[in-house]
């Protein structure tokens, strides 16, 4: 693993160790489906060092069309981590004090093993006899990574969105295994609503002739269309009214006039389109199939006889539960349930909803109150594990 820099400023950019652990056997991984991986692969990112007590390492969560480069250049796309903001020296989740790691979901497109990774059984691209998998089978891979990298016990879990699902399996299933948690604009259960637009997406990329019944990587084709629309239909329900009024109203994109014509004439109709058009560079459509029915089936509560609070009676973490005010697709009605099922299994949970327009993407955007009171939060944590501050 690479060496920190001796002399590390607030504004350097973090050590990064890029790799791919591979596990081999009849049931590299078993699935709640009952099905079961025989090779898995799990590509991930570490930045800073782990100490000799293995005490400081946290694990940092990705939402649904993201990956394992939170704070590093995406190689597909040239373009700086999507959380570069809160991951790196000096930064809320300070790689000059902590280990942080972030690892690509099962099912997804980045490395770790998905629908487009060739079945050991057939020699071919799984597509769709790729099982089904769910938010607590990331959550096992991920327990095999930290296991791999001989880590008992993670400083912090956190995540937003699907990253916020993923943290609150974590919370459940190993809750032995966290000291503290940040579960961030995120829900216990997929809504109706969210999974109705999760099923206009898949049926968007299953409608484009190209996507061959799954098997498009076999016939040397690719349903761009379709995931360009499934990427535009969701990426609307990531921002808010305000946050598109503020940015596009209903301005027109290089004319002075409509064009009478289907073309883009307004900038929101542009945007989105390019939004399409940038996600079809850098992720598989099989991929986003698999991942978004993994949310869809996310239900904590009914894991545990239907009360939430049961998911957390062992829990003995430190727990921040964040939401956002315009935030529509997981409202703070959401977060307030997971805090009151925390509350009644006698847990050490605190709260706080920021006040912003910028929907539910603000988990990724440049929020001063959200760094500060992240990063204050994760100082305690390490200060409570005696954790000395540099």
């Amino acid at each position: 693993m690479s060496a920190a820099a001796e002399t590390i400023r607030p504004d350097a950019a973090p050590v990064v160790h890029d790799a791919v652990l591979r596990l081999a056997g009849p049931r590299a991984l078993t699935l709640d489906s009952g099905q079961a991986l025989a090779q898995l692969a799990i590509a991930y990112n570490t930045y800073g060092e782990l100490n000799a007590a293995k005490s400081n390492a946290i694990l940092i969560c990705h939402a649904l069309s993201l990956d394992q480069h939170a704070a590093s250049v995406n190689p597909l796309t040239g373009k700086p981590g999507w959380w570069e903001l809160m991951v790196g020296p000096g930064k809320p989740f300070d790689t000059s004090r902590f280990f942080v790691i972030c690892a690509n979901v099962v099912g997804g497109c980045m490395g770790t093993t998905g629908p487009r990774d060739v079945d050991p059984a057939t020699g071919k691209s799984y597509g769709l006899t790729f099982p089904v998998i769910t938010i607590r089978d990331m959550v096992r891979a991920q327990a095999l990574l930290v296991d791999h990298l001989g880590i008992a016990e993670l400083l912090c879990v956190a995540g937003g969105s699907m990253g916020g699902m993923q943290v609150l399996e974590w919370m459940a299933s190993y809750p032995e295994r966290v000291i503290s948690a940040i579960p961030i604009a995120t829900a216990a259960k997929h809504s109706a609503q969210n999974i109705a637009f999760h099923e206009v997406g898949r049926q968007a990329i299953m409608a484009d002739p190209d996507w061959r019944g799954g098997d498009y990587l076999e016939h040397g084709v690719f349903p761009s269309k379709g995931l360009a629309v499934a990427r535009m239909a969701a990426h609307i329900t990531y921002l808010s009214e305000a946050a598109l009024q503020r940015k596009f109203g209903r301005e027109l994109q290089d004319r002075q006039q409509v064009s009478y014509a289907f073309d883009a004439d307004f900038q929101v109709e542009s945007y989105l389109r390019h939004q399409g058009r940038s996600f079809v560079e850098r992720f598989d459509a099989n991929s986003y199939l698999y991942i978004t029915r993994a949310m869809d089936y996310f239900d904590l509560a009914a894991d545990h006889g239907g009360q939430l609070a049961r998911a957390f009676a062992r829990l003995k973490a430190r727990v921040c539960v964040a939401s956002f005010t315009s935030d529509w697709l997981f409202p703070t009605t959401e977060s307030k349930r997971i805090v009151h099922a925390l509350n009644a299994a006698a847990a050490n949970v605190s709260f706080v909803e920021f006040d912003t327009d910028k929907g539910h993407d603000a988990f990724l955007l440049d929020l001063p109150e959200m760094e500060g009171i992240f990063g204050g939060f994760v100082n305690a944590a390490a200060a409570h594990r005696g954790l000395k501050a540099t």
